[in-house]
């Protein structure tokens, strides 16, 4: 218990009884708590004893969940939506708010694309629809669509609310078929100003990443692959196979360079942010900043982001209100090109300084850039600078009781600039002796004018509400991009381009779309225990033809909740139980809004020997009969609890069909133009996702509570407009839209089996690649042999989050696995079987005296066939995904402005569990290493 208000308080002991200090005064009040019971609010008085008999709390039924132009109870739900708290998706420490909802949403795949800093996190929801168009969800925050969601701070987030089945997206219509994830900012609130502080800084590392061959492992690939070519015998042949007398100096010498070591560092997260919530009866507000910095594990990859937030409610009388939320982002952003792909395949041979400390930008093979170049001053630079407005305003009326009027209007504002400078002695200029410099800009703009009308009403044993939506969207953008070679100065940069004397260009571009939406939505309950949802929307998309740019997106959902019936009361320990059904259709247009047009472009042309202006069509011809692509959805749903709600979960069944898929179809050469954007193809998507709270252990010290998802989705194509496979793009019918299509590697070629191996079309010899002949005719060829052998879509995913609090302490840790998926391994490819290049340390090749079934054999000479069968691999993996200790410092010690202070540690990724030695999660690339994390963190409230 607490005295309300302030943060001086007690805990019961394990009979109920407490003892606590109260200030003077008749107006203290006592909020008394309990995990899994009803708070009560009791004043004191003149009491000298006060007794409290808690009530169970099955109120998570009576939550508020956002949906779309809305929101309503849990129990009323109808469709399938998971909500995550802000306190949740503080938990883990990232720069963009979905990667700290991997694993906690059922449904959702979320994987971050490496570990460069502020990289790209990919998120699907219950998988991809389309091929060629579009498969993000559409992004909605406090109403106002915004794809940008890194620039949201967690602080910042009251909710998370994460709409899948098509009852719940429709009423988006076109933007909703991906899925809806709804942002609810903090709002202002009644009383006394609420101060926060939180802040936490860390060391990143790099997690799972594995090196290349050192000097030793270098020199005898180098020497195996000559013996097989029979020119090397013993060490005294070195001279032979080591002809640049630069690398043989330092092979004798024993010079070597560890790239890896030498570009990677220890890398740096923090955040630093102020929050302000305070309100009266009529004006509410919320007001923060914050600061973000993460620095790579490489130099020049760096990220820093200032954000500041305002959100104000002002009540004008009891039926008018108005109100605005906005924010401000601004980010400075240092990159680079990834230098790892050329340092682990380039020899080692060599230092990284002459004996005179001089930098060598050229390595002693005489043909190679030092990967480390760029680091070097006045050598590379690439900064972007970007600035993002979202601000909307509203205003809401109330003229008659159970009428609400609404009108929001939001903007979102950007500006971006790129600035690029490579010297000749950089890494991308390596091969030319002049630099190069461009510099590009860009402005966004997007208005968003949202008009809601909401009528409720009940009466006797039924209640219903009406929403009527109007809705317009228009996104516009334009750039500028300015390049030269061989600038003047290298302190220019990327300015003063019409210095440079060759090569100067220039370009520009401009694009607008327009999406106009009317719809409406009736929820209806009867006997507070039926519930229906009627939801029909019709768009219209500048995007698409003349003719076929409206279209219809209707759905239907249905909710009985049978706990509630009668013949349920006399069922002990169940506390609730629901049963969903739902159906309906959302739909894509295409990303970019000129695919019905035939643009003309720019060619080089002359005529007697003077140059002249000329156009021709562009390769992708416009497609005047272009339509809608759109997804079909059933869900079935159950929702129980049990033992007076210590356990809730959820079970989701879906299937979603898509048709006329927008897909670029390609023309024969023959017609001057190579792709065609049309309506053809078939996918299907279906699978089962499983939520699951539970409070495992609740008395009067300790708690705890798990958090358990599930997800498994069969992602495939259904129709193609061949009539079958399309191997060329490699689509399969009945497979994911995106698989792993080659020979099946069964192992190397042994010496005893010689005479196989050399009856085989093409013959082979013992020490290269064995692959499966799947027709048995004794030839390996490409129309018969290959096989899919995976795809990177796990076969099923899941989080379990646990929470155990103890008096004034608390620990959470969540374990994340995704299982199934087959990745394209590039730790796996990287073998140099030539010996020319460096390989990945620790590769098992062939050799006579090691028959292994890895790697085939090096050879000098080449010819080495079905290497393209060596980098897949099995993706499974498992991670303790994140450790937070922390301590809630006892209010009794902290002065009395101080309501409140949290120290915590977090780790993060410290742990992974995976049959590779690499990280699996970003698939199989090397650049930009993915990395764990280690921060002290504050939270502080006043």
């Amino acid at each position: 218990m607490v005295v309300k208000g302030s943060a001086r308080g007690s805990t019961t002991d394990a009979e109920g009884q407490f003892k606590l200090t109260i200030p003077d005064g008749n107006d203290v009040v006592l909020t008394f708590s309990f995990v899994g019971y009803q708070s009560q609010d009791i004043k004191v008085g003149n009491q000298k004893k006060i007794s409290v008999s808690m009530v169970p709390d099955i109120g998570v039924l009576d939550e508020v969940v956002v949906i779309g132009y809305g929101a309503v109870r849990k129990k009323d739900l109808t469709g399938s939506v998971s909500q995550l708290k802000g306190e949740e998706l503080k938990e883990i420490p990232t720069a963009n708010v979905l990667e700290a909802a991997q694993g906690k949403i059922a449904g959702a795949d979320i994987t971050r694309s490496s570990g460069q800093a502020g990289a790209k996190v990919n998120i699907t929801i219950r998988g991809n629809r389309s091929i060629g168009g579009n498969n993000s969800p559409l992004i909605i925050v406090d109403g106002i669509q915004y794809n940008n969601l890194e620039d949201i701070n967690s602080n910042d987030i009251e909710t998370m609310d994460v709409l899948k089945d098509a009852s719940s997206t429709a009423i988006y219509g076109s933007r909703g078929a991906n899925g809806v994830i709804l942002i609810t900012t903090k709002k202002g609130k009644l009383g006394k100003p609420d101060i926060s502080f939180n802040a936490y800084s860390g060391v990143s590392q790099v997690t799972m990443y594995p090196k290349a061959m050192d000097i030793n492992g270098f020199r005898d690939l180098k020497r195996e692959a000559w013996r097989a070519a029979g020119v090397w015998n013993s060490p005294a042949d070195d001279a032979k196979i080591f002809t640049n007398v630069n690398e043989y100096n330092a092979l004798q010498n024993g010079q070597w360079t560890d790239f890896q070591d030498a570009l990677i560092h220890n890398g740096l997260q923090q955040d630093y942010q102020v929050g302000i919530r305070a309100g009266t009866d009529r004006l509410r507000s919320y007001v923060s900043v914050d600061y973000f910095n993460e620095k790579g594990i490489l130099k020049l990859d760096e990220l820093k982001r200032y954000t500041g937030r305002l959100n104000v409610d002002f009540a004008v009388n009891d039926w008018m209100k108005i109100g605005m939320q906005s924010q401000l982002t601004y980010y400075n952003q240092s990159l680079r090109r990834d230098p790892l792909n050329q340092a682990n395949k380039i020899s080692p041979l060599g230092n990284l300084y002459d004996d005179n400390g001089n930098f060598n930008y050229i390595l002693v093979d005489g043909q190679s850039a030092n990967p480390l170049s760029d680091e070097q001053p006045n050598v590379y630079n690439n900064t972007v600078l970007t600035t993002r407005v979202l601000t909307n305003g509203y205003l809401e009326l109330t003229p008659l009781n159970g009428l609400l009027i609404r009108s929001t209007l939001g903007v979102n504002l950007s500006s971006s600039r790129e600035g690029y400078y490579a010297s000749p002695r950089s890494i991308d200029r390596f091969n030319s002796a002049k630099s190069q410099a461009y510099y590009n800009t860009g402005n966004g703009r997007s208005l968003n004018w949202e008009n809601v009308v909401t009528y409720q009403r009940s009466f006797g044993q039924h209640a219903f509400t009406l929403t009527g939506i109007a809705s317009l969207l228009n996104n516009s953008s334009d750039n500028v991009s300015a390049s030269g070679v061989n600038q003047l100065l290298p302190t220019q940069l990327y300015y003063s381009l019409g210095s440079a004397t060759e090569e100067i260009k220039i370009n520009s571009g401009y694009s607008k779309n327009t999406l106009a939406s009317f719809a409406g939505r009736l929820n209806y309950s009867f006997r507070d225990r039926y519930l229906l949802t009627l939801t029909a929307r019709q768009d219209g998309s500048s995007k698409l033809a003349v003719g076929n740019k409206w279209t219809f997106f209707p759905s239907a959902a249905f909710a009985w909740r049978v706990i509630d019936e009668p013949f349920m009361r006399s069922i002990k320990g169940l506390s609730d139980l629901k049963l969903r059904a739902s159906y309906g259709v959302a739909g894509n247009d295409p990303s970019g809004p000129y695919a019905t047009q035939t643009t003309l472009t720019r060619i080089a042309f002359g005529y007697d020997e003077v140059a002249y202006p000329a156009y021709t069509f562009s390769r992708n011809v416009g497609n005047a009969a272009l339509g809608w692509e759109l997804s079909y959805t059933k869900n079935l749903g159950l929702d129980f609890g049990l033992f007076n709600g210590r356990m809730n979960a959820s079970v989701d069944y879906y299937d979603t069909r898509t048709k006329d898929l927008l897909l670029d179809r390609g023309l024969p050469p023959t017609t001057g133009v190579t792709t065609v954007k049309q309506n053809i193809g078939k996918t299907r998507n279906r699978g089962i996702e499983v939520s699951l709270g539970s409070t495992n252990i609740r008395t009067a010290n300790l708690t705890w509570t798990s958090n358990v998802t599930f997800t498994k989705n069969k992602e495939e194509i259904t129709e193609l407009v061949t009539g079958g496979n399309d191997i060329g793009n490699g689509w399969f019918i009945g497979q994911p839209i995106r698989v792993f299509y080659d020979y099946e590697k069964l192992g190397i070629w042994q010496t005893a089996e010689a005479d196989l191996a050399a009856k085989m079309s093409p013959a082979q010899l013992p020490g290269e690649i064995k692959v499966k002949d799947q027709n048995g005719d004794g030839k390996i060829d490409a129309v018969n042999d290959r096989i899919i052998l995976g795809n990177p879509r796990p076969k099923w995913s899941g989080g379990l989050d646990n929470t155990f609090k103890y008096k004034g302490f608390d620990l959470n840790f969540f374990i994340y696995a995704r299982i199934g998926q087959m990745i394209s391994s590039d730790r796996s490819a990287r073998y140099d079987p030539q010996g020319i290049g460096n390989s990945t340390l620790g590769l098992d090749y062939w050799t006579p005296e090691n028959p292994t079934n890895a790697y085939p054999r090096p050879n000098k000479n080449g010819g080495l066939k079905y290497l393209s069968t060596l980098p897949y691999q099995d993706g499974s993996f498992a991670r303790i995904r994140n450790i937070t200790l922390a301590y809630n410092i006892p209010g009794q010690v902290l002065p009395k402005a101080i309501r409140g202070v949290r120290v915590y540690v977090t780790g993060k990724n410290l742990f992974t569990f995976t049959k590779l030695n690499y990280d699996p999660e970003r698939g199989g690339g090397e650049s930009f290493p993915m990395t764990k994390l280690y921060v002290f963190g504050l939270n502080v409230n006043l």
